[in-house]
């Protein structure tokens, strides 16, 4: 999945960015309070963007 298409499927359900870091952008769910890291990657691995999904409780992509 494209890093792109990850971020779009979370900021519609409602997740915001907190924080860049050094590898890894943070992304949190402000109504669930929950965060997670989202990789700089161009392309992220589909497991990984069900972990990131399943962390930040929003419905898979």
């Amino acid at each position: 999945m494209k890093r792109r298409a990850l971020i779009q499927h979370l900021t519609q359900h409602g997740c915001h960015l907190i924080r860049e870091g050094g590898n890894h952008s943070w992304w949190g769910n402000p109504t669930k309070n929950r965060r997670s890291a989202v990789p700089r990657h161009t392309e992220v691995h589909d497991l990984l963007a069900r972990k990131i999904c399943k962390d930040l409780d929003v419905p898979r992509p």
